[in-house]
């Protein structure tokens, strides 16, 4: 085994001017996050420098066996903190060959909406608050829980530390230094409420790049989980019972409301969300419906309601913003499957573009 670890930690940049790029794109479930690897002559600069690519559509149930040819367009990059050296990851996106977006590229409809004039002049920041469960690989169920069984009561275990409290940080730190490694803006983790389930923060981010960056940290925590032998799931409601569930908080600012009066934009935008509530809620994760129950720190699905520093809302408000009269504000309802271009971009179109 150790021949094989020499192996994979060469250093190709010893002997050749060649890099490997890690193509990553989303599969038709929407999660399925999919990649495979080229090699190329050189250091990459820009994703601009990098060809376009194909795959296989019909084995990812994004295009029929007769006319199964994707083609991916390469979209951001990101140093590689598997094969390191100047080697990469690439972002990309999924076109036919006639260059229309795939029913399943969410980033082509959020690229336009983020390089809309008025979007782009208020600069909009997010921050992406992923939480996420580790499960026991051949019985999926949570690491650190008896099989077939459960753990003391919640309470103990958010932002725990010790053998029965915290369970799978070895991941949860290599995964932090990962992203870092990469060029993420991972601006934070921590254990999370249920055990066996932790949390990481993405961003700030501006526009676009929130999405490119949370999907890559998705990818990289899967790759982790992989060569520990640990199954990742980003179902929103992974036990049920009296356990909480998984979301993936938006945080967002525009620049009006970062300045001077922006509490005023902040509250006339919370107006905005509440009126598209329903379309919003369709469009922020698969299952959400088991976690939105009004308990276990979420509003009800069917309820749209704000406030300062209240956790059981759909949109929360922190105590320095209102005291600021400035800052940003939380999005608590999407689900921790939701798709980042699809939830950024909204949250930009209804409080930006839409007029009510």
């Amino acid at each position: 085994m150790s021949l094989l670890q020499d192996l994979l930690n060469l250093n190709l940049s010893d002997t050749t001017d060649k890099i490997i790029a890690e193509y990553i794109w989303i599969g038709g479930s929407g999660m399925d996050l999919r990649s495979k690897a080229r090699t190329l002559s050189g250091p990459i600069k820009s994703p601009k420098d990098l060809p376009n690519w194909n795959y296989d559509g019909s084995s990812t149930g994004q295009a029929p066996g007769e006319d199964s040819e994707v083609i991916i367009y390469p979209q951001a990059i990101f140093k590689d903190p598997f094969r390191r050296g100047n080697n990469i990851l690439v972002m990309c996106d999924a076109y036919t060959p006639a260059g229309d977006p795939i029913p399943t590229n969410k980033r082509h409809n959020a690229a336009k909406v983020f390089s809309h004039p008025e979007v782009a002049a208020e600069v909009p920041w997010y921050g992406i608050e992923q939480e996420y469960t580790l499960l026991q690989k051949d019985v999926k169920w949570p690491i650190g829980w008896p099989v077939g069984g459960y753990p003391g009561p919640q309470g103990p275990y958010y932002c725990g530390a010790g053998a029965d409290k915290a369970f799978g940080r070895d991941i949860v730190d290599a995964h932090y230094k990962a992203c870092l490694y990469a060029g993420i803006n991972i601006s934070g983790i921590n254990g999370e409420v249920m055990p066996g389930q932790w949390e990481f923060q993405v961003g700030p981010a501006v526009g676009i790049s929130a999405g490119d960056e949370l999907w890559v940290a998705r990818y990289i925590l899967e790759r982790i989980t992989e060569i520990a032998g640990v199954v990742l799931s980003f179902d929103p409601k992974p036990i049920q019972g009296d356990w909480n569930g998984a979301g993936a908080h938006t945080n967002y600012s525009t620049k009006s409301m970062r300045n001077d009066g922006g509490f005023e934009v902040i509250k006339k935008a919370i107006e905005k969300l509440g009126l598209r509530h329903k379309e919003h809620i369709a469009a922020y994760g698969e299952g959400n419906e088991r976690r939105l129950t009004g308990r276990h720190e979420t509003a009800d699905i069917n309820t749209f309601l704000w406030g300062v520093a209240n956790r059981g809302a759909s949109i929360r408000v922190g105590r320095d913003t209102e005291k600021a009269g400035k800052g940003y504000f939380e999005d608590r309802r999407p689900a921790s499957n939701m798709d980042p271009y699809v939830v950024t971009s909204m949250i930009a179109e209804t409080t930006i573009l839409w007029k009510a």
